[in-house]
This record gives structure tokens, sequence and C-alpha cells, in this order.
């Protein structure tokens, strides 16, 4: 596949834009989230402890009012004076009470109304302070007077203040609740709005996939139909040639090396070769072109075994091994099973070459004692197998070319090779053809 056409850069890319909308999506989370903070803590927990705090102002405002009450009341025996002590325990109070409300109170808010309240507290200490000064001088009356003239209106305008201090406190409480509502309804909506878009993402992504996954599987596809189609035509050339090969040695090369030894005879049998020296030598040439006769047969048989055509695969197998025995020293046995049947030539060069093959590895490479050849016929197939007791695959299993030209004839029937290990040691080479493509050849 062509580098243009490689989905990693696509890929990459929407990796890229998923990475960038989460950090944008917890960017604005987290700038939510502290928002949501500094409103909890700077403005609700602030608010409702200056409100705890007006309570208690409102609290000692109303005790100033019972204690003028009894003050003005008339029924107590006692002088105005007795009640400074109260009053002044009161206003340590109330000023301790109003510079912590003062120091815990919003930044922004009622100003006016607090400095309305300053003011009209210090007004009224001094009102107290009057009123006392006239009591210490024995005017009772016009001291209780001005307590029910002047401290009780001053007192109540306080209260009102506060109240209002409180109202206003309740209502940027509401506010700052309806505020918080409104963040965490805009951190839902955003969530349901980044799920929706990731999901869009991942269906477009995975969309993708599948679609570059079967273009891919179908040039995949295209390109092993290619290769078994050039391993097809390049085994059926190869075929052709040691056809060709073994016909030129069998024909040409046997019959001049069958005229040479023709000729040897003839040549011992004249009256000019009658020394014992010269017969003997003629015979050790005539021997010499024998042995080379019979190379050249063997590597004819062995570059095209025409006895597949006259006998079939299972004579050929049984001339083939006790040559290859001969040959190597291994001993090797031929086992089948199942009803014979005849099968196609192709398919009958074919498990003939596997097993030329297989017996060529052991004989290179297993070290074994002894070989088996099995052929086995089933209804759905005919499988072949060729097993030894030598030493295994070795450090690299499978990678001869010898495998892989035996994996290419098992693909190119429609079959399979196994090539594994028996529990007692060697290698098994195993091929299996099925029925349907035996039938398809017949």
């Amino acid at each position: 596949m062509s580098r243009a056409g490689s989905p990693t850069i696509r890929l990459l890319a929407g990796l890229a834009v998923t990475f960038t909308a989460v950090a944008l999506y917890c960017g604005y989370t987290v700038i939510q989230l502290h928002g949501l903070e500094n409103l909890q803590t700077g403005t609700i927990d602030r608010n409702r402890a200056d409100s705890l705090l007006l309570l208690r102002i409102q609290n000692d405002l109303n005790s100033l009012a019972l204690a003028m009450r009894d003050m003005t009341d008339g029924s107590e025996p006692y002088p105005l004076t007795a009640w400074r002590s109260q009053l002044q325990r009161l206003r340590v109070d109330l000023e301790d009470a109003l510079a912590r409300e003062a120091a815990t109170s919003p930044p922004v808010g009622a100003f006016e109304q607090r400095s309305y309240l300053d003011q009209s507290l210090r007004q009224f200490w001094d009102a107290v302070e009057r009123t006392f000064a006239l009591a210490d001088s024995g005017q009772e009356t016009e001291a209780r007077s001005l307590v029910r003239l002047s401290l009780q209106a001053r007192q109540q305008a306080l209260s009102t203040a506060v109240a209002r201090l409180l109202v206003q406190n309740n209502e940027t409480e509401q506010e700052a609740a309806a505020r918080i509502r409104e963040v965490y309804a805009g951190v839902e909506r955003n969530l349901y709005l980044f799920v929706a878009a990731m999901l869009i993402l991942i269906l477009l992504t995975s969309l993708y996939l599948v679609h570059s996954n079967r273009r891919m599987f179908e040039e995949v596809a295209l390109l092993s139909a290619r290769r078994s189609e050039l391993a097809r035509q390049l085994i059926s050339m190869q075929e052709n040639a040691f056809r060709s090969i073994s016909r030129e040695l069998h024909d040409d090369f046997g019959q001049i090396l069958t005229a040479i030894g023709v000729m040897l005879q003839r040549t011992a049998r004249l009256p000019a070769f009658e020394s014992e020296t010269l017969r003997a030598d003629l015979r050790e040439v005539q021997t010499i072109v024998q042995e080379t006769l019979d190379k050249v047969r063997t590597l004819s048989r062995a570059l095209h075994p025409v006895i597949l055509e006259e006998i079939g695969l299972e004579g050929a197998l049984e001339q083939y091994l006790p040559a290859f025995e001969k040959q190597t020293g291994i001993p090797v046995g031929l086992e089948k099973s199942g009803e014979s049947r005849e099968l196609d030539r192709a398919i009958a060069i074919h498990l003939y070459r596997v097993m030329q093959e297989a017996l060529n590895n052991i004989a290179k490479h297993s070290g074994c004692s002894r070989a088996t050849v099995r052929l086995c016929y089933l209804a759905e197939s005919v499988v072949l197998e060729v097993e030894d007791n030598g030493s295994g695959f070795g450090s690299s299993p499978g990678r001869g070319m010898g495998l892989v030209s035996m994996r290419e004839r098992a693909e190119l029937l429609h079959g399979r090779l196994d090539v594994e290990s028996p529990g007692a040691g060697g290698v098994r080479v195993r091929l299996t053809i099925p029925a349907a493509r035996q039938e398809s050849h017949a």
C-alpha cells in the first residue's frame, strides 16, 4: 500500500483533535469549578457569617429595648443609674459584634446603610450618656422622658437598619444560590455536549477505521490472489522446465551414453584389442559410462517423475523410497490406509514434490535414524505425512525455502500444511488436501 493511502496521518490528526477537545473541556470545567468555589467561600459562607453577626447585633438591640422598657416602667424601685452597668455590657458586646461584622461583611453591599447604622449607634450612646447625666443630677423624670422620647426611637431605628441588612444578606445569598445553579446547569449542559461530541468523533473514527481496514483487506486479498497466481505460474513453469530437462537428459544424453556403451562393447571384441590391459581399460570406461547413464536416468526421474503418469502416486512412492534409502542410508517406511483411489496428475505431482522436499530436509538437517511416509485416504480428504525421529526444528523452525515451497503448493491445492514436533521428538509434516479439490481436478 502506498504511503499516501495510509490512515496514520488522519488518525493522528483525529487523536490530536480529541486531546485538544478534552484539554479545552477540562480547562473550562476547572475554571467553572474555581469560580464556583470562590462564589461558595467568598459570598455564601461570608454572607452567612455576616448574617450570624447581624443576628447577634439584633439580639443585643432587643436586650436594649427590654432594658429601656424596664427603665421607663417605674414599677422597679431602682434609680435609672442602676441600669448603667447592664447598658455598658451591651455596648461592649455591640461594638465587638459591629467590628466583627465590618470585617466579615461582603466587600460590596449596602455601604450607606452600614454608615447609617454606625452613625445612629454613636448618636444612641451619646443620648444614653445624656440620660444618665440627667439621672445623676437628680432629674429622674426628665431622664425617663428622654428614654421614652429619644432612646427607644433610636433603638427601633437601629433594629430596622439591622433588619434591612439581614434582608439584603438573604437576597445576596439567594442570588448566589441562583448563580450556583446556573453554573451547575452550564457544566451539565457542556458535559452532555462534550459526551455527544466525543461519541460522534469516536463514531466517525470507527467508520474511518472500518473503511480503511476494509480497503486494506481488499488490497491484501488482491495481493494474495496475485501472489497465489504467481506462485502457481512459477511452480507450473518449474514443472515444465523440469519436464523439458528430464526429457533432454533421458532422450539425448541417455541415448548418447547408451550408444557410447554399445560402441565400447563392440570395440572390446575387435582383434586389435586382444590385450588384457586394453580390455580392462575399456571395461573401466564402459563401467563409468554405465554409472553416468544411471545417474542421468535418476536425475531425469527426479526432475520429472514420469512414473507418476504410468503407475500413479503409490507406485511412485514405492519406487522412490528404496532409492532414497539407498542414497542416504536412512530407513524409510511406507504406510497406507483407507481405500485407494486415482488422483489427478496435478495433485499427485504436488504430493510427490512435498514428499521429496520433506525427505530432503530430513536427510540434510534431522540427523534421524529412521523416517516414515504415510498416505491416508479419507472420505473428505487425502493426507500425506512425513515423520522422522531426528533433532526437531532447531533454532529457526519453518523458515527454510523448502517449507515455503511446500506451503505454496498446499495453498495452490486449497489444502493445509502442518509442521509440528511429536512428543517423542523429530518433525512431522502433514499435508491435507480436501476432497472437493480432488474432484475439481478429476
